[in-house]
Parts: structure tokens; sequence; C-alpha cells
């Protein structure tokens, strides 16, 4: 899946908890929002939009992109934890300090099951638009 296809089947199902997420397209979708935040806080900084002060301030553009980027980011780490047949639940024991990250980050990283599971079909048996051959 390509990074612009794995953002975009993201955005497309923007608050869609159900059904499995690929490994790419969650992890593309998360460099996604890295770089967008990123991006809002060099433009909160030039714009002096920024709200509070030090290394832990944040800007208008950042709480806006953070706020439109909250939703897929949970649709889709639920779904990439059905893909590992396990609840979305789960992305609470990410509240569980240091411990709940490390066991949540190893979940989003495994690869998901293969085949069927209760979530879904496999997203890694869907149809892929053939390539063109060099033939």
């Amino acid at each position: 899946m390509s990074p612009v296809d794995a953002i975009k089947s993201v955005l497309s199902q923007y608050a869609g908890f159900g059904g499995r997420a690929r490994r790419s397209e969650y992890w593309w979708f998360f460099l996604f929002t890295l770089i967008l935040n990123g991006l809002a806080g060099v433009l909160d900084g030039a714009l002096g939009t920024d709200i509070g002060s030090g290394s832990s301030s944040t800007g208008v553009i950042g709480i806006i992109v953070g706020l439109a980027l909250l939703l897929p980011g949970l649709a889709v780490a639920v779904r990439r934890l059905h893909d590992t047949d396990r609840s979305g639940w789960w992305l609470l024991i990410g509240l569980v300090p240091l411990v709940g990250a490390i066991v949540l980050l190893v979940f989003l990283v495994k690869d998901g099951t293969r085949g069927s599971n209760r979530y879904g079909a496999d997203p890694k048996d869907a149809p892929q638009a053939a390539a063109p051959s060099m033939a």
C-alpha cells in the first residue's frame, strides 16, 4: 500500500471503527500525523500564535490539526488492533505508565492474523489494482 493510499484510506474512514487496518496503513498515517503536527508547530511559531511559553507551548494551528486528526487516529488504531484480533479497548492499556505504551506498541507492530477473524476479512487478501506489466 502506497503512503498516499494509506492516508486516503484512513481519512475516507474518518470515524470508522469497524473492520481491520494493515500495519502500513496505520504507520503511514502515524508518520503523516507527526509531519503535520511538526508543520503546525513551525507555522504557529512563525505566525506568533503560540499559547503558553517554553518547549511545552502549543499553538492555535497545532490545536486545530490535533483535533482534526484525533478521531481518524483513534479509529485506525482500533482497526489496527482488530487486525491482530484484539478489541479496540486495548488502546486503554497505553494509559498505564511506560509498560502500557510498550505493550501497545508491540500490539501495533505485530503482523495481523491471517485470514478472516471476528472483525472481518484479512485486508492483505483484498484485491489490489493490477500493476502494469513491463513485458
